[in-house]
């Protein structure tokens, strides 16, 4: 689904934000991100342990940043959700995909948080006005941009390749202070992965469809995104081409294909729950090929919030999305 934006991504800063950039770092050195090339381990600063610690990011990266940030800006729903489940409430998000604001399952906690950018990229002068210490880059790949952000504040790119959360949870941990509390989340959530493999009974192992619908159809979540990655935990198999490593984040079917979203079990939803989207699965359901999937003709299909189980996820929709599982399958 393409995402929506409230704001347009802005590649160059203009030179009155430039000159601005450029007093920031001026009045506070220690909080512009100065980067070097890592040698693979994280260390405190020799001249300042107390005050600040060096870290390698995601890109192998070295990044010093305070050891106790107060103003943290998130720029993915990955490091959104990551830094609320660390008890961490940044002063700036990018918006979901396909919201205005923040996830709809993060919505409470983002409560009254300003918004910096979109899924396509941050507002640079927004990013500015937010004055944040430390910056959660996510995924963000843009050279340019990322230059730009390391002149307001130490900035750390959280998600690798693999888009796991568990990684990206583990170094959000590091870059805010809360190392023991992301170990003490993992240990969590394997706890409760262990009690969900048990409690499934005879479902353990059954084949699990994730799918998304919008208004260009339907859509399966393949391998290498963060929902395959929970039901692997969970040992479920995935039908058809959900168990292949897709192109992009979801691969469209056409109406003549859509047996490519059956499964033993089915869940599927949209990224809002309420208005035209939510009408969308209602016109889904009408549709004869969709009425003869065996998840959905046995009783066995669930509609889901996209915005935890088809997006790019996090830790909190991690637990969220076991909780989902447990209600729609156990007895």
């Amino acid at each position: 689904m393409a995402p929506h934006s409230t704001f347009s991504a802005r590649g160059l800063v203009r030179p009155s934000v430039a000159a601005s950039l450029i007093g920031i770092c001026a009045l506070a050195l220690t909080a512009c991100g100065a980067s070097e090339a890592s040698d693979g381990s994280d260390k405190s600063d020799t001249s300042t342990s107390s005050k600040t610690i060096q870290l390698t990011d995601a890109t192998g990266t070295s990044v010093k940043v305070p050891s106790t940030p107060e103003r943290v800006v998130a720029l993915s729903e990955m490091d959104l959700d990551a830094a609320l489940a660390l008890g961490v409430k940044p002063v700036g998000l990018t918006a979901g995909r396909g919201q205005k604001g923040a996830p709809g399952y993060l919505a409470d906690q983002a409560k009254g948080i300003p918004v910096v950018g979109a899924v396509t990229g941050p507002d640079i002068e927004r990013v500015v006005q937010a004055k944040p210490d430390v910056i959660l880059a996510g995924q963000l790949a843009d050279e340019q941009v990322l230059q730009q952000l390391r002149r307001i504040a130490p900035t750390i790119v959280t998600i690798d390749g693999t888009k796991d959360w568990k990684k990206a949870l583990t170094l959000t941990g590091k870059a805010l202070g809360r190392g023991n509390d992301a170990e003490a989340f993992l240990a969590d959530y394997d706890t409760r992965v262990a009690a969900l493999k048990k409690d499934l009974g005879t479902e353990a192992g059954k084949s699990v469809s994730v799918a998304r619908y919008s208004a260009k159809g339907s859509a399966v979540m393949q391998q290498g995104v963060f929902i395959s990655d929970v039901l692997k935990d969970l040992g479920f198999t995935r039908p058809g081409i959900q168990n292949e490593k897709g192109e992009g984040h979801s691969t469209p079917i056409s109406d003549e294909n859509l047996k490519e979203i059956d499964g033993d079990w089915l869940f599927i939803g949209t990224l809002t729950s309420t208005g035209a989207d939510q009408d969308l699965v209602g016109e889904l359901a009408r549709k004869p090929a969709y009425k003869q999937l065996k998840a959905v003709s046995s009783g066995r299909s669930t509609v889901i919030d996209g915005t935890k189980w088809t997006s790019l996820g996090g830790a909190q929709a991690a637990v969220s999305v076991l909780d989902d599982i447990r209600k729609a399958i156990v007895k």
